[in-house]
């Protein structure tokens, strides 16, 4: 290796981005941070889930009670006024059945005796009603009744004390009396059906009454249950949603930690440490699988560099050695061949060198608008020869209406190139090579896929293609930085490269690039048919 190379690597040798940090000042720093997070969440103060169910209920319990206890109190008042109503009726019952015998008193010179049996009841109901009734009727308009039907009686015993005297019927008191009798019986009657009426107008009222209380109550739990809807959506699910995505945000590999966001602590508190425990934890392990994985990728890119310059090294030392031993004895052309042979195992260590710099450069890429038609047309022409040689058939089908992509034209053609000549290494008694070009499934982006009809890759060897100096051809035919270096390439351009492989079918490699919009104007239109020439 000359001097210029051992610079190339130097140059393109990744600088450390920090000093060396100490893995257990980290632990030390994540295990506060874990502590002071878990402190906070703790800290606030307590309010449950449990205690805010426990409120709601309670409070539907005592409103459905006032509902009940409205409804019982309502409906008893109303069962009062429905008895003084029946009576009420059966005291103008009485009393009417009066006022018939007063009628035929009057045209028939009917016995009065029986107006008594009728007024007797008619006090008694009255007594019955004062004493259960009472305070709803009013004792004063019983009374005023009962004054009533006993002037009413009074005057029924004197008309019939003196019924049968002809003198006393024919004189003004006959006609006084009859006047009073008629009177306080018309007047008792009025008042008991006043009454009647007047209470059940208060029925009617108290049943009104009644139902619109209820439907106000029902308002009011209307009104509760909303609440109860948006209390237990805003405390219960959307924090089981905010959790969710927690959980969704660790399985992706993002480990932002929950913090407290709510004025109180409850039983999400605690689980939303749990949570977080368990991210730190997870944490910690992926940190410890991803140095033990770059280790291993590490030692693997030692071995095969050490393996890949093993073996010209070797020749070219046991070659020097038999030359320096033998060098006496050896004809001229023996010479020549051994420094021939020097020369090609030199050349091979300085190409393992060189794909060693290509994979591991940093430098800027050369980027410019380009088409990737334009590119598989080169580099199809760079491999012509092989392809002809290899007796390969090739079939493009390139879609003509494609954006440019911004990027290196001569990387991407080192990628595409890779990709052919692979194809053409895995046919080699002849075959098919299918190249198309046409937009990706993603928005944005267009795709390449070179397509071959070789003998594919094993399925248990896909995930490793990749890895630098993997290889399944022969020792000494390849270094296995093809792909390695054709990824990098993509990955910089913002790009993928993916594989599909039937062993024994052939195997499809899928070049996503993405793609830009050219500003209008003229100098937009001289690049772009600088990119098309």
């Amino acid at each position: 290796m000359d001097s210029a190379d051992q610079d190339r690597l130097a140059a393109a040798s990744p600088e450390p981005a920090a000093p060396y940090a100490d893995p257990a000042s980290a632990a030390n720093d994540e295990n506060a941070e874990e502590t002071r997070i878990r402190q906070s969440l703790l800290e606030r103060p307590s309010f449950t889930v449990k205690t805010r169910l426990a409120l709601i209920f309670v409070s539907i319990f005592i409103i459905s009670a006032a509902i009940a206890a409205a409804g019982i109190f309502m409906f008893t008042a109303i069962q009062y006024r429905i008895r003084y109503i029946s009576l009420a009726d059966r005291l103008s019952n009485e009393i009417q059945h009066a006022r018939r015998i007063e009628k035929n008193f009057f045209l028939y010179n009917a016995d009065l005796a029986e107006i008594a049996e009728h007024l007797d009841t008619a006090d008694q109901l009255l007594d019955q009603a004062a004493s259960e009734l009472g305070r709803i009727v009013g004792v004063e308009e019983l009374e005023g009744i009962r004054l009533n039907l006993d002037e009413y009686r009074e005057v029924a015993q004197a008309l019939q004390a003196r019924s049968n005297d002809e003198h006393f019927r024919q004189s003004d008191d006959f006609t006084y009396y009859s006047n009073r009798f008629r009177y306080h019986g018309s007047i008792a009657l009025e008042r008991v059906l006043y009454l009647s009426r007047k209470e059940r107008e208060q029925v009617v009222k108290g049943i009104r009454r009644m139902t619109g209380i209820h439907f106000v109550l029902l308002g009011v739990m209307l009104v509760l249950f909303v609440f109860i809807a948006y209390h237990i959506n805003r405390h219960i699910v959307l924090r089981l949603n905010r959790l969710m995505d927690a959980t969704q945000r660790f399985a992706e590999g993002n480990f932002l930690p929950i913090r407290p966001k709510r004025k109180y602590k409850d039983e999400f508190s605690n689980l939303a440490i749990a949570l977080n425990h368990m991210m730190y934890e997870i944490n910690k392990r992926q940190k410890i699988l991803m140095e033990s994985q770059k280790l291993r990728e590490i030692g693997n890119l030692t071995a095969g560099i050490a393996h890949e310059l093993n073996n010209p090294l070797n020749n070219i030392i046991l070659t020097a050695d038999v030359m320096r031993e033998r060098y006496d004895d050896l004809e001229r052309t023996e010479i020549d061949e051994m420094m021939e042979d020097l020369v090609t195992q030199g050349e091979r260590a300085q190409k393992i060198v060189q794909n060693l710099l290509d994979f591991a450069r940093q430098s800027e890429a050369d980027k410019e608008y380009v088409y990737v038609n334009d590119i598989i047309h080169e580099t199809i022409l760079l491999a012509k020869n092989q392809i002809r040689m290899q007796t390969i058939r090739l079939e493009t089908k390139l879609k003509k209406t494609l954006s440019p992509v911004y990027g290196d034209r001569k990387l991407i053609s080192q990628v595409f190139l890779n990709l052919i000549l692979n194809a053409i290494d895995a046919m080699p008694d002849g075959g098919t090579i299918h190249i198309e070009s046409a937009e990706s499934d993603v928005q944005g982006y267009i795709s390449a896929r070179f397509t071959d009809t070789g003998a594919g890759i094993p399925q248990h060897l896909i995930a490793s293609i990749f890895n630098p100096f993997f290889t399944t051809k022969a020792t000494g035919e390849g270094t296995g930085l093809g792909l390695s270096v054709s990824r990098g390439i993509i990955e910089k351009h913002g790009g993928n490269i993916k594989v599909e492989s039937v062993e024994g079918q052939g195997s499809v490699f899928t070049v996503s690039l993405p793609t830009v919009s050219i500003p209008a104007g003229p100098e937009a239109a001289v690049e772009d048919d600088e990119a098309r020439m």
